[in-house]
């Protein structure tokens, strides 16, 4: 079981937050910092100031400032960016980080967000899918187009002519994609045919299970031979004892309870034993996500009490 450390920088955080969190995370044996791709806050407990940091920027700079820690984003919104353009920019950081990245990528959803910043939001989930599916055959096409060829794409929302599929990523073929949600159909489906990591974010064992069973059979109906990575995200918050763990929730405005509940929240040895029944169900990676940026004492205890007894 690897442990990947998950950031919400809309909920209010600076570069210099997530670097420190990213390096942290890299002395301390993570295996990847993520980061989500938001630009308003959520929830009524934060202000979001100073705002938002765009992820790609940002995973820029970490991955200049780090050496050894895997990057990426939970995930890259398809409606925030046009797929030749982001293409260019994953491929760049890849080649900056020397082969760390992993794109997460999905459809987009949080409408607010595109309102608040001008951003077109196709109203229907249709269209936001279909437009995603798209870019997924574009971004990965540029990717894996031989050097020296062209690319040329005729889609209804997007249309390539003859482009020079350039600059490629360092990893070849290119950088692994990961793919989330608990789409009963499409989603699997998309998985199957694109991603290297299928994720399921902040659902319930029974959920999570389902939603693997669901890949995994789209998986085989594709024909593919190349293996599926499993993996799980769910909110972190670990304390020596009851009462940092209330203190913990307390912080980031949660109930103890309620984190136990649909979280990974209480002690190590609670942790420990919720990550083993995800790891059960088929989970191989979980992304915890860190709500305060600023208790780097958490990652600590995470990795000193909860990770050395993961298998």
């Amino acid at each position: 079981m690897r442990l990947r450390i998950f950031l919400e920088p809309q909920q209010g955080a600076t570069y210099e937050d997530q670097l420190a969190v990213a390096r942290a995370a890299e002395d301390l044996g993570f295996d990847a910092l993520f980061r989500s791709d938001h630009y308003l806050h959520m929830g009524d407990h934060v202000n979001g100031l100073p705002g938002p940091t765009d992820a790609w920027i940002t995973l820029a700079g970490l991955a200049r400032d780090t050496s050894r820690i895997r990057l990426g984003t939970l995930m890259t919104a398809a409606t925030f960016r046009h797929p030749g353009p982001l293409a260019i920019s994953v491929a760049q950081v890849d080649r900056m980080s020397g082969g760390r990245i992993e794109f997460g990528f999905g459809a987009g959803w949080f409408e607010q967000e595109h309102a608040a910043y001008g951003i077109p939001f196709p109203a229907a989930a249709r269209e936001r899918f279909d437009r995603y599916e798209e870019q997924l055959d574009i971004i990965t096409g540029l990717w894996t187009t031989p050097v020296g060829e062209t690319f040329r794409y005729e889609g209804r929302h997007y249309r390539l002519a003859e482009g020079p599929a350039l600059p490629k990523p360092q990893q070849g073929p290119r950088p692994p994609v990961v793919i989330g949600g608990t789409g009963l159909k499409r989603t699997p489906r998309l998985a199957a045919k694109f991603a290297d990591e299928y994720n399921v974010p902040f659902a319930s064992l029974e959920e999570t299970e389902a939603a693997f069973d669901r890949t995994t059979e789209a998986v085989r109906a594709s024909g593919r031979g190349a293996p599926m990575v499993y993996s799980a995200a769910q909110v972190l918050c670990v304390g020596r004892d009851d009462a940092e763990v209330v203190e913990r929730a307390a912080v980031i405005g949660r109930e103890p309870d309620e984190l136990r509940r649909n979280g990974l929240a209480g002690t190590p040895e609670e942790v420990v034993d919720k990550i083993g029944r995800f790891g059960a169900v088929g989970a191989e990676r979980i992304y915890l996500q860190v709500l305060d940026m600023t208790d780097l004492d958490h990652l600590e205890l995470v990795a000193s009490a909860v990770a050395p007894r993961l298998d």
